[in-house]
């Protein structure tokens, strides 16, 4: 299954997000365990609106790692790039969110099987048989997987896919600021597409959305998305620009992998299209922003990351109910 071809390979963490469910009558925190990872969040997106996925990543030989394959393998996304290392233990983190949902994270990665994705262990022919290619910047924070991770964007470069890109930001995960600007600017420099946040903008070039959006541009990517948390997203190509609302009458209970989720089902849209990123119009960025927010509006409805992605489906009757979808 490796070689056929696929709509988009992902290669990044897959792990367990443990998410504070309130404490025990000993006042200490009920964890609830949801399989996530940001590029698989996106996978899954993509996976429910039709495509083929694939994922490249590694687990730890244990009781998570396994239930992790089998996660994937239930929302059909191809795993056979998919390792298990009987070395080290699969990636954890710890999610604790305020009253609106918002959250802050803490990892166990020390090392993480995550991190230890060695150069010699990706098959090339995935990156040869694959339309679209993504990553961020969690599989950029350590050795091996920093050099497995750009080896793998340059291949795939090569074999012609469009290339799409997520720093997704984790400071605990960093040794230091300057080292996480440098390591996003380069996926900035690698990528087509991208989805960033507005922090995320204002981090690596102290700019607000529409002069961080052109200065993205500047570097060679050819769309952006850049998401506005409660304002929506700002979208720009060479031809167009479009600000996107959210949809705020949904009521949040979990962010987790929301972004994620926007960016999967944003790339859905732009393959969709049939056209090349840098040559959709205002009207057509806008139907991809609308479709993707409610994507993301609907996935925080509900908890955890992968577990929460909508079918395809969910999204268009909400959309068509709110008269923005002929």
């Amino acid at each position: 299954m490796g070689t056929e071809k696929m709509d988009v390979t992902a290669l990044g963490e897959l792990l367990i997000d443990f998410v504070h469910k309130g404490n025990n009558e000993l006042g200490s925190p009920i964890m609830h365990g949801n399989p996530g990872g940001a590029p698989c969040n996106f996978l899954c997106a993509l996976a429910s609106c039709g495509e083929k996925t694939a994922f490249i990543g590694k687990v730890g030989e244990d009781a998570f790692g396994h239930m992790l394959k089998k996660t994937l393998d239930d929302h059909g996304i191809d795993t056979t790039g998919l390792l298990i290392d009987p070395d080290v233990f699969t990636t954890l983190a710890f999610v604790t969110l305020d009253e609106t949902g918002d959250r802050t994270f803490s990892f166990a990665r020390k090392p993480g099987a995550d991190t230890m994705l060695r150069p010699e262990e990706i098959r090339e022919e995935q990156l040869e048989n694959t339309r679209v290619f993504h990553f961020g910047t969690l599989s950029m924070t350590d050795e091996p997987a920093r050099s497995a991770t750009r080896l793998a964007v340059e291949k795939a470069r090569e074999n012609g896919a469009l290339i799409t890109f997520d720093p997704n930001y984790r400071q605990p995960l960093w040794k230091s600021e300057e080292e996480a600007k440098e390591q996003i600017l380069w996926g900035i420099r690698h990528c087509d597409v991208i989805k960033i946040s507005e922090e995320e903008l204002q981090l690596v070039f102290g700019k607000e959305p529409e002069d961080g959006a052109q200065a993205l541009l500047d570097c060679g990517v050819k769309l952006a998305f850049v998401t506005l948390g409660k304002k929506g997203v700002y979208a720009k190509n060479d031809q167009a620009q479009t600000v996107s609302p959210a949809f705020l009458e949904l009521k949040t209970i979990d962010t987790t992998g929301a972004g994620d989720i926007f960016g999967g089902s944003a790339v859905y849209g732009v393959l969709d299209s049939g056209k090349k990123p840098e040559e959709l119009t205002q009207e057509e960025l806008t139907r991809i922003c609308q479709f993707a927010n409610a994507m993301a509006g609907l996935s925080t409805t509900r908890s955890g990351g992968i577990p929460s992605v909508p079918k395809k489906q969910e999204a268009i009757d909400y959309l068509k109910e709110k008269g923005l979808w002929a």
